[in-house]
């Protein structure tokens, strides 16, 4: 599937907490339909079958919307499902082996916090960088923000794309104005809302606003 920077738009990452008897096919459906550009599956708890038999459910679904689907660290669920990518923080393994396991066709994003971090990662073949938390975040309660300077300062230090993470919502985005990423992936901003659709078409417009004017 084609990957570019306009594919991290709007990256949307799952997250079951907040489906409030909905069912996440459900919500994932929903927020396509507004937009979302990339969705990542991410199921820290499950196991290796649960992981590979969602991620092929989802194939289907992302797949209708022509919509990447990426995988939360686990390379074996990637390769068993046939995702289209997968997303490795700084402590899931060494990128460049990744990328050989992978092979060259799918996406491979990496979490990044510093300069060093982000183009360490490009030279070991991702195809973009997650960076954040960008603000204060319920989904990782020990993650310590960044600046916006920073944000700014990896996305000049590649070549690749940057995504920003971690708290965004429809309140705060503007406030990432002139910080060069592609996107942004949000959590709860999507999946928290009682309309998710809605809430993916928002954000995009407000994405779109600052990204395809901040060159």
């Amino acid at each position: 599937m084609n990957f570019s920077k306009e594919t991290l738009r709007l990256y949307a990452v799952t997250d079951r907490s907040w489906l409030c008897g909905r069912t996440l096919e459900h919500d994932v459906e929903e927020v396509l339909k507004g937009g979302v550009t990339l969705l990542q599956l991410r199921e820290k708890q499950a196991d290796t079958a649960s992981f590979v038999r969602e991620a092929l459910a989802m194939r289907q679904i992302t797949a209708r919307y022509q919509v990447p689907l990426i995988i939360n660290d686990r390379v074996d669920v990637l390769l068993e499902s046939g995702a289209d990518g997968v997303h490795i923080g700084q402590g899931d393994g060494d990128a460049s082996l990744i990328r050989r396991q992978i092979g060259p066709d799918k996406i491979l994003g990496v979490s990044a916090r510093t300069v060093e971090q982000a183009r360490a990662a490009e030279k070991q073949g991702a195809d973009y960088i997650g960076v954040g938390a960008v603000f204060g975040t319920s989904t990782k309660a020990d993650a310590q923000t960044i600046s916006p300077a920073l944000l700014r300062q990896i996305a000049e230090s590649v070549q690749i794309p940057v995504v920003a993470i971690g708290g965004i919502s429809a309140r705060n985005i503007l406030l990432l104005k002139g910080c060069k990423m592609a996107g942004v992936a949000v959590v709860s901003a999507l999946f928290a809302q009682k309309d998710p659709q809605a809430a993916a078409k928002d954000l995009l417009a407000l994405s779109r606003e600052i990204c395809e004017n901040d060159k």
